[in-house]
């Protein structure tokens, strides 16, 4: 945030009676104020504004196609301390597994198909973690569904295992479905 500061200096001549030598006497008055500018919005803007905690559930409400849903990120883990599955491959960018403990509900409206693409983590430096698609076998259980349809009045819950680096810790994990808009929920501190 830039503060600017204005020195704006006034000058009165005053006249007073004449002094002795029948010349009018001057005398200056200097006024100093100080402005402070107002940091603009773009500029006010916090990085974890609109960050929910963890635990915290997001509705989500969609008028053009009727859906009416919840979501939520109930816990974060790094590293997964349940049975481990093989360590992620070079590919997968991480040595480790994590996991976030999440759930979706279908409130009203529309039926709805979810899977574990839309969730991401997201760090300090800029960059992200995707979800590798990898289900079944050896992945942390329970796990949340690839492809499954939500009538109203159901949910889902279940764990996205996400490849990470065990040096680093993510900040934020993301949920943003297609074109919309991101929810995001604060990964607490190890």
């Amino acid at each position: 945030m830039r503060i600017g500061t204005t020195t704006v200096t006034a000058t009165l001549l005053l006249a007073t009676a004449c002094s002795s030598g029948g010349e009018p006497k001057t005398i200056h008055v200097t006024v100093t104020q100080t402005v402070t500018a107002t940091p603009s919005a773009e500029a006010a803007t916090d990085a974890n504004a609109g960050v929910l905690k963890m635990g915290a559930t997001k509705t989500i409400i969609d008028a053009e196609t009727d859906v009416h849903a919840t979501v939520q990120a109930l816990s974060y883990q790094q590293p997964y301390k349940g049975p481990q599955p093989q360590p992620p491959e070079d590919f997968q960018g991480g040595d480790t597994w994590a996991t976030a403990d999440v759930k979706v509900c279908n409130i009203k409206g529309t039926e709805f198909t979810i899977d574990q693409f839309p969730w991401s983590l997201a760090y300090e430096d800029g960059t992200s973690t995707e979800v590798t698609g990898s289900s079944g076998g050896d992945m942390p259980k329970p796990e949340y569904p690839m492809d499954k349809t939500l009538t109203p009045g159901r949910c889902a819950r279940g764990l996205v295992a996400f490849p990470v680096p065990s040096s680093k810790r993510p900040v934020r994990l993301v949920y943003q479905p297609g074109e919309g808009e991101p929810t995001e929920w604060a990964v607490p501190k190890a």
